[in-house]
């Protein structure tokens, strides 16, 4: 058998990540990188917005890039899958033949149904271009239709370009899928305090341009005017083009510790991917992107021939805005059974652990930007709940002290334990690393070198 036709659908951190993947591998394998759009950074578009960044920072991957790995780029999107024949058909009607087929085609932007949904000057913010026409439009009054995730990252850009927000939400509370009702209310008086204004319990039920406004029917017979409308009403996986493939699917692919999707020699990765979860195995979508670069990876290898088995997703949300974080980590909805509470509301803060005998399985973050990550607290408590390490009398200190995770997280040897954890396969795990110590434009083969500080040693051999 000649040299495998490698055939990646989207050009997202998934599709990427299993080209790095492959290439390791195989040397001599063929890819083709199936997408309509250029490689760029999603998460990196509030950056964009607020000007901290040029727009060509966004690309993730260029042609030299592409190119180096010897990737082809086929510039069209795929409108259907053949398995039977090994194919990929195009909108153009051309094909492109496989040996091994990703799909990582990501996710796109609910559009409401709303009437006037429309009309000009309503933006999702999910793409490139969407950034484009508000910066083109301006807007010293913006709405956003939704106080989810995707609204609440991207409030700093349009505060620091000078506009004033108001968020439109259904729910009772803010970040109604990432944060507990007590954990939203403290971020959300925080945030009012700095300006922000909020309209829950109702949702646009009419859009209409009068001039150069956009007036907003509320239900409950509210009027909310504007310059900008922002619907950021949630996402759902690219998965349309696949009707009729035979792919077994049910919120995203359904797919296994190796992205293996119910087709021979179709993998999945990303949005699109229903895969194991960390601490509970069942099979979930999480459209975040640590999991799409672990699952691009894992597939690659696979593909590639070699075994890798991946050990699960974490849920990981975390939101900054105007000076404040909010964060949470696994299994953190619970509100029976074992968990830690700290409420502060008069200096914004919020902090809950979730416990599974004296394992952390969940946890809630919510203050200012230095007592969350800026003390490294968010990554602390990610490792401890990603590593699964049981704490002993360590669960009880952290009871007596939840603002002090830095002594649990060494004493518990979380950072050793992802160093010495055996890796699947051909080393996924490590190449991660390496990558991640010279990013995506490092040359092939080149690890960068870093030097280590004496307290290195002792954070990973775990002394308290």
């Amino acid at each position: 058998m000649g040299a495998l036709k490698h055939v990646i659908v989207g050009a997202g951190p998934a599709g990427l990540s299993a080209i790095e993947a492959i290439r390791r591998c195989e040397r001599d394998a063929t890819i083709t990188l199936i997408a309509d759009e250029p490689p760029y950074s999603r998460m990196a578009i509030p950056y964009y917005l607020s000007g901290g960044i040029r727009r060509e920072a966004l690309a993730t991957a260029d042609d030299g890039w592409l190119a180096q790995r010897g990737v082809k780029r086929v510039k069209a999107r795929a409108c259907a899958i053949e398995p039977s024949a090994g194919r990929v058909s195009l909108e153009d009607g051309s094909s492109v033949a496989y040996d091994r087929l990703l799909i990582a085609t990501g996710s796109s932007a609910v559009r409401p149904r709303i009437p006037g949904i429309e009309e000009a000057g309503v933006l999702n913010m999910w793409k490139l271009s969407d950034a484009d026409e508000y910066l083109e439009r301006g807007g010293r009054e913006v709405a956003i239709l939704g106080a989810g995730f995707i609204g609440l990252i991207i409030l700093d850009a349009l505060v620091k370009g000078g506009a004033k927000v108001t968020f439109v939400e259904l729910a009772p509370s803010i970040l109604p899928r990432m944060l507990d009702r007590e954990a939203a209310d403290i971020f959300e008086a925080e945030l009012a305090r700095r300006g922000v204004r909020f309209r829950k319990g109702t949702t646009a039920e009419m859009i209409e341009r009068r001039g150069s406004r956009l007036r907003i029917g509320l239900s409950g017979n509210g009027i909310l005017e504007c310059d900008v409308l922002v619907a950021a009403t949630g996402i759902k996986p690219n998965v349309e083009f696949l009707a009729g493939s035979g792919l077994e699917m049910d919120q995203g692919i359904l797919v296994d510790s190796r992205l293996r999707t119910s087709l021979p020699h179709v993998y999945a990765a990303g949005d699109v991917a229903q895969g194991p979860e960390l601490l509970t195995g069942e099979r979930v979508v999480h459209a975040i992107q640590p999991t799409a670069v672990d699952h691009g990876y894992v597939a690659g290898v696979n593909m590639a021939g070699r075994e890798a088995v991946y050990p699960g997703s974490l849920s990981m949300n975390i939101v900054d805005a105007l000076g404040l974080q909010a964060c949470s980590f696994g299994l953190w909805e619970g509100t029976s059974g074992d968990f830690t509470t700290v409420a502060n509301p008069a200096d914004g803060i919020y902090r809950k652990y979730v416990w599974k005998e004296d394992r952390l399985v969940g946890g809630v973050l919510v203050g200012p930007s230095p007592a969350v990550c800026g003390v490294n607290d968010a990554g602390m408590l990610r490792g401890l709940i990603q590593a699964r390490l049981p704490l002993g009398s360590w669960k009880r200190y952290l009871q007596e002290n939840p603002l002090d995770l830095r002594r649990p997280f060494v004493a518990s040897g979380a950072a050793g334990a992802f160093v010495r954890a055996p890796a699947p396969g051909c080393d996924w795990q490590r190449w991660r690393a390496d990558d991640a110590r010279g990013g995506l434009f490092r040359p092939f083969g080149q690890v960068a070198a870093r030097s280590r500080s004496p307290h290195h040693a002792v954070l990973l051999a775990g002394a308290p």
